[in-house]
């Protein structure tokens, strides 16, 4: 029989360490990553770390039936295949093209949006306005508008807002920078500031 793809269960928050020590020990792995789009201005925009696209699982090409079972060590953080009714059921090559090839496209577009869900608490960034708001129904891609309801001019109002214009609420706001001081004390102005004397020619 030739090789088929497995879906096995790693250790908690253990996908990179396992898949580094099973492929250093021959084990062909299928490990998608990907990045998690953000929605701040580029200048702000911290590193993106890539994360596992399925948490906690790893697909795992092998041939039990001639081979056997792949033995784990303790090294590999696999907490156990992936079963259904005691059954570890292999994933048809068709299937395993399709995921790939979703992967690659996921992957050619930045990754996943960030996902703002129904009910959760955001910020509303839109020019000069500011608001704080909750999702109502989540923008469906990052170039459609998720409906909110937010407070605008002392009142609750429902409003459509642009995925970029939103973010999470208890994400620090930007800090304006202080204004130069105008005085050193004493009523005593600062170069530059306070009254002027303004000639004027009779």
């Amino acid at each position: 029989m030739s090789q088929k793809w497995y879906v096995a269960r790693t250790e908690p928050r253990a996908e990179f360490q396992a898949v580094e020590e099973l492929t250093r020990d021959g084990y062909e792995i299928f490990f998608p990553r990907i990045r998690a789009q953000s929605n701040r201005p580029q200048a702000t925009r911290p590193a993106r770390a890539e994360e596992p696209m399925f948490p906690g699982y790893l697909f795992i090409k092998c041939d039990p039936a001639t081979d056997g079972w792949p033995t784990f060590r303790h090294y590999h953080r696999i907490a156990g295949w992936v079963r259904f009714d005691h059954e570890v059921p292999y994933l048809p090559e068709g299937v395993m093209e399709e995921l790939i090839q979703r992967w690659e496209v996921i992957s050619s577009q930045g990754g996943l949006p960030r996902r703002f869900t129904a009910g959760e608490k955001v910020r509303v960034l839109s020019g000069n306005l500011e608001s704080l708001a909750e999702v109502l129904e989540e923008a469906k891609s990052p170039n459609a508008k998720a409906t909110v309801l937010m407070h605008f001019m002392g009142r609750l109002i429902h409003a459509q807002v642009p995925w970029a214009d939103l973010r999470p609420a208890d994400e620090n706001p930007p800090q304006m920078p202080a204004l130069p001081r105008r005085t050193r004390g004493r009523r005593r102005w600062i170069g530059g500031f306070g009254p002027r004397r303004i000639a004027v020619k009779a």
